[in-house]
């Protein structure tokens, strides 16, 4: 039996949620908000639009003062915790989503309930509208969120302040000038959790997309600090090493000088959907020195206009020895996904040695 993202928002979710807010509010009409929340399109509606509603639903049985409700929403959480019910499940996110549809006129009391919240589920999505609305004001809290003694504050901080955060509004100043949100940055580049390590890289990749030269600037003042530092700087950086950045490739000393591309094969050059191509390749090292590889492919996938989409995709990092030779063979799933549609015809790839794109040959792509 298929299971579906949005079947989270199920009989036994809002059996749990209603007995959290009876806990709370003994005068809570358990039959009515049930009755209200299965409505006759609510099979039809998907996972975000279910958010949407109990968001919506809920509103109408809590408190008309802004304040009274958040103390009621973090009792309610409280209560879900002492059930050993919630704690990051993807459900809950209605609660930010609460803060950010009825709270954006109350500053002060949202930033205070979107720190106590993330706790729980990330705020991540929420908090953006605030910082479109309130701007610095906004930042400077996510500043102060940034020393907070909760690594999921620490991580609201940088997650939600990140410019291109997928699935989310973009943050049109914070592309055109990163600069207030360096400082949250560089408080969390040595975090004691990776989650927010990560978090911290992500967002340092997000900037690399509209400015490169400061996440350089980042990455030459980071590295050696720590095994940490390094690791945010590489994953901070990997769009920069992707599009072959000739300052980055030099940075971590990737140079394809010697480094041949040999009897590259495509094994399949017909496939269909669903099915995987192949092929293979050999690379040489011909110095006389250790070098370190990157190997990467670039996929040319075919649009529906019929122009291509260039997407790299990493094989390996490593030390080939002088004189080495290594053969490789390598597949790449055609399998359709909800983020990528495929189009009839023909593709290319290209292999890629130290950010140098290298042969490239042509393969089909049929229904």
């Amino acid at each position: 039996m298929s299971y579906l993202l949005k079947d989270l928002y199920s009989p036994a979710f809002y059996d749990r949620i209603t007995s959290a807010l009876v806990s709370v509010l003994p005068d809570f009409d358990r039959e009515k908000f049930l009755k209200e929340i299965f409505s006759e399109d609510f099979e039809s509606k998907e996972l975000k639009e279910r958010m949407k509603h109990t968001t919506k639903i809920i509103h109408g049985f809590l408190p008309e003062n802004f304040a009274e409700t958040i103390e009621i929403i973090k009792k309610t959480i409280e209560e879900l915790r002492k059930k050993g019910i919630g704690e990051d499940g993807l459900a809950f996110m209605f609660l930010p989503d609460y803060i950010e549809t009825y709270g954006i006129d109350y500053f002060e009391e949202s930033v205070e309930a979107l720190e106590f919240i993330t706790q729980f589920v990330s705020c991540e999505f929420a908090v953006r509208p605030f910082i479109l609305k309130y701007g610095d004001q906004m930042i400077a809290k996510m500043q102060e969120w940034s020393l907070h003694e909760s690594h999921k504050v620490r991580r609201l901080s940088s997650e939600g302040s990140r410019p291109r955060l997928p699935w989310a509004m973009g943050i049109p100043f914070l592309k055109k000038d990163p600069a207030s949100i360096l400082p949250i940055l560089e408080n969390l580049k040595h975090d004691s959790s990776e989650y927010v390590r990560r978090s911290v890289a992500n967002s340092l990749n997000d900037i690399a997309k509209d400015h490169p030269n400061i996440v350089l600037d980042i990455a030459k003042n980071w590295s050696g600090l720590s095994v940490e530092t390094d690791a945010i700087i590489k994953h901070g950086c990997r769009t920069l090493l992707k599009q072959g950045h000739v300052e980055i490739l030099k940075h971590y000393g990737l140079n394809d000088e010697g480094i041949v591309l040999k009897d590259f094969k495509i094994l399949t050059p017909e496939i269909r959907i669903g099915e995987s191509l192949t092929f293979s390749f050999s690379i040489k090292n011909e110095n006389s020195t250790d070098q370190k590889v990157r190997l990467e492919y670039a996929i040319y996938y075919k649009k529906q206009n019929g122009q291509n989409t260039k997407k790299v995709f990493k094989i390996s990092e490593r030390i080939y020895l002088a004189g080495a030779e290594i053969n490789i063979i390598r597949k790449q799933k055609f399998v359709i996904i909800t983020t990528r549609k495929f189009h009839l015809g023909d593709h290319q790839i290209a292999m890629i040695i130290n950010g140098a794109e290298k042969e490239s040959s042509s393969f089909n792509l049929l229904a």
